[in-house]
């Protein structure tokens, strides 16, 4: 999409707009939208103006988009209604085996899967609902001790105590560290299927 140049309201058009988001009778969502125009009518950014309002920059696009369309009177109206999804029942099936065998930690991958193997193309925002829909979520995985069990913590000692009883005069055991691993890993977000129990 083409950047979204400032100063493309009226004067009219910004008054109207600037009642509305003033007005304490008037629906929140319906302000909120009025808002994010007006905000973009200064020179902000989408990305900036879905930061401050919480929301998607993808939602913020698609309210300029249909207000540059059909006006306020189409901005105005919440007249949405869930569609069809856009991948088949096989399609959808084939996309939640492809993402079981690999850690996407953003949509980019998976957009990019999407569009090369069914040939369409997902917004980020849509990408995440259609995850969601598949019973995928994006949160970060929790950490665990990496502990051996104590049975094979056992096995390990008494294989350890058989090699030194058994070493010859001229023999030694020697322990080498070739390579450390990271100090306190983080867990890193991604999407993977929803926990079925509270982690």
């Amino acid at each position: 999409m083409c950047m979204i140049l400032p100063g493309f309201l009226s004067a009219s058009e910004r008054l109207d707009l600037e009642v509305c988001v003033r007005s304490q009778r008037e629906d929140h969502g319906v302000a909120r939208r009025a808002n994010a125009i007006l905000l973009l009518d200064d020179g902000e950014s989408c990305v900036q103006i879905a930061k401050f309002l919480y929301l998607d920059d993808d939602t913020v696009r698609g309210w300029y988009k249909t207000y540059r369309e059909g006006g306020w009177d189409a901005l105005c109206v919440d007249g949405w209604k869930g569609g069809q999804s856009r991948l088949s029942v096989t399609q959808e099936g084939e996309l939640c085996d492809w993402l079981e065998g690999r850690f996407c930690r953003s949509t980019a991958p998976i957009r990019a899967h999407i569009l090369k193997e069914f040939g369409l193309d997902y917004s980020h925002s849509g990408c995440l609902k259609l995850l969601a829909r598949l019973g995928f979520e994006y949160r970060k995985p929790k950490g665990l001790p990496r502990v051996a069990p104590a049975e094979k913590q056992a096995e390990f000692i008494a294989l350890y105590e058989r090699l030194l009883n058994e070493l010859g005069a001229d023999e030694a055991v020697y322990f080498a560290d070739a390579v450390h691993p990271e100090y306190e890993t983080k867990p890193a977000m991604a999407g993977s299927r929803q926990a079925q129990t509270p982690p």
